[in-house]
């Protein structure tokens, strides 16, 4: 069977991949917030990122050889693998539904697909969020503000550098609007109580950015994980963001059209995380 390729039947494909692009980028949120590496092909599917801990200088009298004191140490990074996976989605695109659909249908399978890549970046690193061994919450509580300083304070006594991004469920991060506007009324004590007002926009609590999306992935029907992090807590490793390509039915008058990616999650440092557990109803 004859399968059409991207030079062969470029006018075609690419309003898809135009659309796609842009619903990507505009979807996601979490790429832009954690470490992402471009791997190049051919370069082997598992990415190894190295760490290093810190280490401590200390006082040492005039002359004193370091070898062999407290402070002669020997440097042994760690590392994280990530492991780089397949997704994609697909449809059958038949020939009456492409020439005579009152749509535009080639842009339509574009924003679809476009989202639904999004989407499987997104939930695939919120799903990291409960390997994170620093707690706070527990299912079914409510997301305080004292919360959100918890977890500052808890990376900041871990010298994890900034800045930190909080990224919770919409439901989750509702309690806490509804605190900052004093329960939807009286939105004139400040600028943050104005904003979570006109814009549902939470903004900057405790030093750290707030972001909400439905990508977080729900432990249950009342409960959900969110997490305050900063970027080197998760890794995102991108082989093909989003590639498209088609085969030609002919007996069938059809073409598939298929839209797939080539990434890998991975947690990267586990003390740079805070996993926020709360109640997942408004």
């Amino acid at each position: 069977m004859a399968q059409t390729t991207l030079s062969t039947l470029a006018n075609k494909i690419s309003p898809i991949v135009q659309e796609s692009m842009f619903v990507a980028s505009e979807t996601a949120i979490m790429p832009g917030l954690v470490r992402t590496f471009t791997v190049p092909a051919n370069s082997g599917k598992v990415l190894q990122v190295p760490k290093f801990a810190t280490t401590s200088a200390a006082n040492v009298a005039e002359g004193t050889d370091l070898a062999g004191s407290a402070t002669d140490v020997a440097i042994t990074p760690g590392k994280s693998d990530i492991t780089l996976q397949e997704a994609g989605v697909m449809t059958v695109l038949t020939d009456m539904s492409r020439n005579y659909a009152t749509g535009n249908v080639v842009a339509d399978l574009g924003r679809l697909f476009g989202e639904a890549i999004a989407k499987r970046h997104d939930q695939a690193l919120t799903g990291l969020f409960s390997g994170f061994s620093n707690s706070l919450g527990a299912p079914q509580d409510e997301v305080t503000v004292e919360l959100l300083f918890k977890a500052y304070s808890t990376l900041k006594s871990n010298a994890v550098p900034g800045p930190y991004f909080g990224v919770f469920h919409p439901k989750a991060i509702f309690n806490v609007k509804k605190g900052l506007t004093n329960t939807f009324t009286n939105p004139n004590a400040g600028i943050l109580q104005n904003e979570a007002m006109r814009e549902g926009y939470v903004g900057r609590i405790a030093g750290i950015d707030i972001f909400e999306t439905s990508n977080v992935v729900e432990d249950s029907a009342t409960s959900v994980t969110n997490a305050v992090f900063s970027r080197d807590a998760l890794g995102l490793a991108v082989g093909e963001n989003i590639k498209i390509a088609t085969q030609r039915d002919e007996s069938l008058r059809a073409e598939e059209i298929v839209a797939t990616t080539v990434y890998g999650v991975a947690e990267l440092h586990d003390t740079y995380g805070v996993k926020i557990i709360g109640d997942n109803q408004l």
